[in-house]
């Protein structure tokens, strides 16, 4: 990896996933296609990008008996353990409808709703992701949401993996579908004649589907426009440089344009850590992918102090940041960007992706300066309800209709003034 000394802040080198306008065009072909040939269409998609010709796009009830065929009963309990930690984590973030009533009579207010019909993308690829169903789906149990759709690419045998099938059913899904790409986004936006249209659609994918994501926002919601993995390591001289080269791999392994950096006021430990990376990467099974991920993406960066190394990790907002310090509970208030904050060696950053109990849906390249991670709130819609006196009205309806003449809307002014012509 490479080792540069800073002097104060850095910025995190990374394009956004805006794609070309050749893959635009594609898109935009796919999703028109969809909205007018439905089902036929997905299933010519799949045949053509997934090498698997379907005779049904729904995933039936003897695929789910062979998944659990599949995965040994052990790993099954640790899914249920898994998703009962999430689900403990994000009850915790339910939010309820209230009122208040003003001593004039006034009652103002908040509905909480649930949305309707959510969906969630599944990527495939190089990887199976039980622990994104889990993530997904149990806030909008949480939140209410009454009819949640899983889509996924199938692989060449007209399945899904194994682990994603035994996480949905345990989960009680029972709307999936083997769909994938863009077609699929298209699927849940406008509706085929098997998959009907959901309100928002959530979940990571490729290029292409980031793109489908951005153009049938706002026929339905979206949750956000996910790049590659990052996670930064904040470190002094009491850490152990094979543990954070461990943890720098965990996210290097994701993809190709994954980012794992490390900040330090420690060369020493810099130097460290870096032979450790080289080392561990030789045994990697996703080594190629790991290299390259390090290879443009990785760094160490040095400062003279632990508060020049924090500014540094404000500046790159990460996904994923790991406190592994002497204190590392004191630098919590310091810390302004990043999407979860993981304290202490023992708090490794796979901890949250699968079994802690918070979210892993975290916000990527740098939108932690403004962006959450995914919560119970993503899944909800809120109305504010008024209910005016007489009283209030009358004390206040002509500063509402100044208001209103202000910004030049006499029908605004009038309506208020109609209540108290004599």
């Amino acid at each position: 990896m490479k080792i540069e000394r800073i002097a104060n802040t850095v910025s995190l080198k990374r394009s956004l996933e805006t794609g070309t306008e050749e893959q635009r065009q594609q898109v935009l072909a796919i999703i028109d296609d969809v909205k007018r040939n439905g089902d036929q269409a997905l299933k010519e998609y799949t045949k053509k990008f997934d090498g698997v010709s379907l005779q049904s796009l729904c995933v039936s009830e003897q695929e789910i008996e062979q998944a659990y065929t599949r995965v040994n009963e052990e790993m099954v309990e640790i899914i249920r353990e898994a998703a009962e930690n999430i689900r403990d984590y994000h009850e915790r973030q339910k939010r309820e409808s209230w009122m208040m009533m003003k001593e004039d009579g006034t009652i103002l207010g908040q509905k909480v709703t649930p949305l309707d019909a959510v969906g969630l993308y599944v990527p495939g690829g190089t990887a199976a992701y039980p622990s994104s169903v889990l993530m997904n789906v149990i806030p909008a149990q949480v939140a209410g949401v009454k009819r949640i759709v899983i889509v996924s690419p199938p692989n060449k045998q007209g399945t899904l993996p194994a682990g994603v099938l035994v996480a949905a059913n345990e989960l009680g899904v029972k709307e999936i579908y083997k769909v994938g790409g863009a077609q699929a986004i298209a699927a849940l936006a406008y509706g085929t004649e098997t998959i009907q249209p959901v309100d928002k659609i959530f979940g990571p994918g490729n290029i292409y589907v980031a793109l489908a994501k951005r153009e049938v926002f706002g026929q339905v919601a979206i949750d956000m426009i996910a790049g590659p993995s990052e996670i930064v390591v904040l470190a002094d001289e009491t850490a152990k440089a094979n543990e954070i080269a461990a943890d720098l791999l965990s996210q290097a392994e994701h993809d190709e344009r994954a980012s794992s950096i490390l900040v330090t006021p420690s060369m020493k430990l810099a130097l460290e850590v870096a032979s450790e990376v080289k080392k561990q990467l030789e045994t990697l099974p996703r080594k190629e992918i790991a290299a390259a991920s390090l290879e443009n993406y990785g760094a160490i960066y040095v400062t003279d102090t632990l508060e020049e190394a924090v500014a540094a990790v404000n500046e790159l907002a990460p996904e994923h940041l790991e406190i592994i310090t002497k204190d590392p509970m004191s630098l919590i208030g310091q810390i302004r960007n990043a999407g979860a904050i993981f304290l202490g060696r023992f708090s490794s950053e796979p901890v949250g992706d699968y079994f802690a109990g918070t979210n892993h849906v975290l916000p990527t390249n740098g939108t932690a300066r403004f962006s959450s991670g995914l919560s119970v709130d993503e899944f909800v819609k809120k109305s504010s309800i008024i209910l005016y006196s007489e009283q209030a009205l009358q004390e206040n309806y002509t500063k509402i209709a100044a208001l209103a003449r202000l910004e030049g809307l006499e029908a605004h002014a009038r309506a208020v003034e109609e209540r108290f012509k004599k």
